[in-house]
Formats: C-alpha cells, sequence, structure tokens
C-alpha cells in the first residue's frame, strides 16, 4: 500500500460517522469562550466553573437513570476522574480565570494548540502512531498559535495566557482519556459518568462560591450560564468523544484547528471584539494544516 499522504484508501463508514460527529461537538465548543466571556463578567469565575458542571452533573445524572446504564467498572474510575480533572473541573477553571485578564477572540487563539496536546495524549494514553508528515502539520499549526501569542505579548497578558495554555494541556489529556474510555464505556456514557463522580464536590462549591444575591445578574449572563452547563460541559462532548473514538483521537483531534475560526466569528458578531488581520490571518492558516493533518492521520 502506498504510504505516501492522500494515498487511496477504502471508504470506512466508521471513520466518516467520527469526523462528522467531531465536526458537530468543535461547532458547539466553539461557543464557549465566548459565552464564558460574557458569564465572568457578571459571575465569579470559581462559582460559574463549579455551577456549570452541577448543573451539567444533574442532567447527566437523570439520562443514565432514564437509560438504565450500568455502572463503570474498577479499572474505569480513575479515567474518569482524569477526565473529571481535565474538563470538567480543570479547563472550565482555568479559561473562566484567563478570560478575566484577556478577551474571548484572544483566548480562542491558544485553540490552535489544543489539537496537538490531543494528539499527543492520544500517543501517550490511546496507543495511536500517526505518520510522520501528520506531525509535521500538527506542529506546524500550532506554532503558527504560538508566534502570533508571542507577537502580541506586549499588549497582552502574561498571566491570561499562562493560564490558557495550562487549559490546553489539562483539556488534551481530559480529550484523549476519554476518548479512550468511550471505546468501551461509551461516547455520552464517559463524560456523564465523570460529571456524576464531581457532582458532590462541585455541589457543594456551588453553594460556598454562589453570591449573596443573584438580583441584578442580567439574562446574557443567564443564558451563557445555560450554554455553558448544557451544551459545552454535556451534549458537545456527546458528539465529541464518539467521535474521537470511531475516528481517531489524533486525526479526529485536529478538527479543534476550526474552532478558532468559529470562535472568533462569534465573538466578533456577539460581542463586538475586534478581530485583527493578523488574527484572522493565523486563523486562516491552522485551518489549513487540519487538511494536512487529516490526509496524513493513518
Amino acid at each position: 500500500m502506498d504510504s505516501t499522504c492522500g494515498s487511496t484508501k477504502p471508504n470506512d463508514d466508521r471513520i466518516k460517522r467520527g469526523w462528522i460527529n467531531g465536526f458537530i461537538g468543535v461547532v458547539i465548543f466553539s461557543g464557549s469562550l465566548p459565552a464564558t466571556r460574557v458569564a465572568v463578567m457578571e459571575f465569579d469565575p470559581v462559582f460559574l466553573t463549579v455551577a456549570r458542571a452541577t448543573l451539567a452533573g444533574l442532567l447527566a445524572v437523570c439520562a443514565l437513570v432514564l437509560f438504565r446504564e450500568r455502572r463503570p467498572v474498577r479499572n474505569q474510575l480513575l479515567p474518569l476522574l482524569i477526565v473529571a480533572m481535565g474538563v470538567v473541573v480543570g479547563f472550565p477553571l482555568l479559561t473562566a480565570l484567563a478570560l478575566q485578564h484577556v478577551t474571548s477572540a484572544h483566548s480562542i487563539v491558544f485553540l490552535g494548540m489544543l489539537p496537538l496536546a490531543t494528539a499527543v495524549f492520544g500517543v501517550l494514553r490511546g496507543g495511536e502512531r500517526p505518520r510522520p508528515a501528520f506531525w509535521l502539520f500538527s506542529v506546524l499549526g500550532c506554532s503558527l498559535v504560538v508566534v502570533y501569542a508571542i507577537a502580541q505579548g506586549l499588549r497582552a497578558s502574561l498571566q491570561g495566557d499562562a493560564l490558557m495554555l495550562c487549559a490546553v494541556l489539562v483539556c488534551g489529556l481530559g480529550y484523549a482519556e476519554g476518548a479512550k474510555l468511550s471505546r468501551t464505556l461509551g461516547g455520552w456514557q464517559v463524560i456523564s459518568w465523570a460529571l456524576v463522580l464531581s457532582l458532590p464536590l462541585m455541589a457543594t462549591l456551588s453553594g460556598f462560591y454562589a453570591p449573596p444575591s443573584f438580583a441584578g445578574i442580567s439574562p446574557q449572563a443567564w443564558l451563557s450560564l445555560a450554554y455553558v452547563s448544557v451544551f459545552s460541559m454535556l451534549i458537545g462532548f456527546v458528539f465529541w468523544y464518539r467521535g474521537l473514538a470511531q475516528g481517531g483521537i489524533a486525526a479526529v483531534g485536529q478538527l479543534q484547528l476550526l474552532q478558532p475560526f468559529f470562535g472568533l466569528a462569534l465573538a466578533a458578531s456577539l460581542l463586538h471584539e475586534t478581530v485583527s488581520p493578523g488574527m484572522f490571518g493565523v486563523t486562516v492558516a491552522v485551518i489549513a494544516c487540519v487538511i494536512g493533518a487529516k490526509r496524513c492521520a493513518k
């Protein structure tokens, strides 16, 4: 078989479904940072993190009971805890803290690094072995984002950028671990059980960090909280983990390079944030990288 990128391979319905599910998940996730940016203007970032996890956890409990899903076995508990620490607690909290220092448009550019992080953890935790050319495209996309962030350094917040970098790392680990686990447990079941494991702590902290009064909270802030709770924390992962499991963690993970494009469009249209030509150019460039990475993933 020809091993060069773009060689003809038999159609694989499972892989196609993986890319479709992954794309739907990315579209849903694209609204997360703009919505978080709106919410943290009126909610404490810690409260926002635990409240969204609590609301999503309650929905997950209802779904698991309704469909009478079997409980995870003992050797699945540690991976579920890693998923919970990565995507239920770590990424939401770190991004919420970062968005107190940077705009959602600036933070979205950092998401261009997430596919590389996911691919690395896919190799370490999922046992995948993409071609060398895949890493070339993945590293190129990541490098474009890093160079742009450095170029913005004098005007951006070092603290905000550091928080976003940490968020990307823990999220990549959570994505890869959840995708690996979803092969045996199921896509929506993984995020649901991770939310359930986190629910006692998240519900307790929600009461502890709740503001004295919710009077004066705007409808936009409430809608943003609802979005990140229902869509970003639960529904998006139903499609995302299924896509990663079907199409491959490293390969489908490159779809995250499209997330900045959708996110920047939302930031500009809904939040009226400025999207500079340089920011747009970086986004277009990393989108081009996903095409090459997809062709060379296996």
